[in-house]
């Protein structure tokens, strides 16, 4: 298989007691299922925003003034993402948009900001 590149699998963290987003040392492995105990698992998306700075799972970005929010699709097993105000419609999440967005921070950091 001369076309197969292997890729990173990364994963940062949202520890729900400490409310810190985390990069980890490990994760656990049960039958093929990755967790940690008190935290949030946030898969890296493989893209980067127009800064060169890697884009995870539920983070918030911004294009002009508007926020958005980046997840996994399972209906349609792909990253999507939606105005953060209107979630209801959502597009694929491609390196062609990645390009053109400003990464703001995860969405549990921001939601913890604005419970402080």
């Amino acid at each position: 298989m001369n076309h197969f590149v292997s890729r990173k699998i990364k994963f940062k963290a949202w520890n729900s007691e400490a409310k810190l987003l985390m990069r980890l040392n490990s994760i656990d492995c049960n039958k093929g299922e990755l967790f940690r105990k008190d935290h949030i698992l946030l898969q890296f998306t493989g893209l980067l925003d127009k800064e060169q700075e890697e884009i995870y799972e539920m983070d918030i970005l911004l294009i002009y003034s508007e926020k958005y929010l980046v997840f996994w699709n399972a209906q349609q097993n792909g990253w999507y993402f939606s105005k953060l105000d209107n979630p209801t419609e959502s597009s694929p999440f491609l390196g062609a948009n990645a390009g053109g967005m400003k990464r703001l921070g995860s969405y549990f950091e921001l939601q913890a900001q604005k419970k402080s």
